[in-house]
């Protein structure tokens, strides 16, 4: 393992031990029952995030289980510790139903300041990110929108060398799942007009019937000219390429058909 648990104070000795427990504590815990928000300065939880994931979605390794995930959850507890002094617990759920999971978070809510949803499968993650808004502490899924801070980030630097406008470029998404998703939201949002969202069928257009809700309401705002086709047929002419899928689904030919400075 990766990480461990330790303690801000010294307990050497019945003093000690009566302050942090018995009967010391039980003053701090009346104050937080007298004051629910006073959990948040006489406990650690202002500083303590749940790193929350079912295993269905792990990097590029897919649906690999609970167990299998806490590997990269213990991974991603070090980062919070390591980059912002954060304190983050790692938990795997054994369940990979949508309102099992809604449940189980809320129950785990009054222990935390915050929670990173983490590598959970389109579009279960959608929902379970949009039923938890109500908690009263952040709820971040971090495959939707660490990936799409990043993509954007990427984009503006790469957009002004090139000299081209977001408002003008053709922009291609391959892969339609959470990071996808995100990420295209993100982009419209700083003013994107033109994405085409690409998936493991093709083209995401609206003649398809076998999208998933979340995919069907993403044509409200992209595939302005319901361009219909394969990868090779959206990156034709495309300013901007953004894989967020599988490898080896882009071909040499495909770079070649992009617009002149392309990225």
């Amino acid at each position: 393992g990766k990480i461990s648990i330790a303690s801000k104070m010294t307990v050497e000795t019945a003093d000690d031990l009566s302050i942090a427990y018995t009967p010391g504590v039980a003053a701090v815990s009346m104050a937080i029952f007298n004051d629910k928000s006073e959990s948040y300065n006489l406990t650690n939880r202002a500083n303590m995030v749940a790193v929350v994931s079912d295993g269905s979605a792990v990097l590029g390794l897919g649906n690999v289980g609970p167990e299998a995930a806490m590997p990269v959850m213990e991974g991603k507890s070090i980062l919070f510790k390591g980059l912002a002094d954060i304190d983050a617990i790692p938990i795997c759920l054994g369940t990979q139903d949508a309102a099992e999971s809604i449940q189980t978070v809320r129950y785990l809510a009054p222990t935390f300041g915050g929670i990173n949803l983490e590598d959970i499968a389109a579009p279960r993650c959608f929902e379970i990110e949009d039923s938890l808004q109500d908690l009263g502490i952040p709820v971040f899924h971090d495959d939707q929108h660490g990936t799409s801070i990043a993509v954007l980030a990427a984009i503006i630097n790469a957009i002004e060398l090139t000299g081209k406008k977001v408002a003008d470029a053709k922009f291609v998404f391959c892969g339609a799942g959470a990071g996808g998703i995100a990420s295209t939201k993100l982009l419209l949002d700083h003013g994107a007009k033109n994405v085409i969202l690409v998936d493991s069928t093709g083209i995401i257009d609206r003649s398809r019937t076998d999208l998933t809700p979340v995919k069907t309401s993403m044509l409200d705002t992209t595939n302005p000219d319901n361009l219909k086709g394969s990868l090779a047929d959206a990156m034709r002419g495309a300013d901007v390429f953004v894989g967020l899928a599988v490898a080896d689904t882009v071909m040499p030919q495909m770079v070649s058909s992009m617009a002149k400075d392309s990225i």
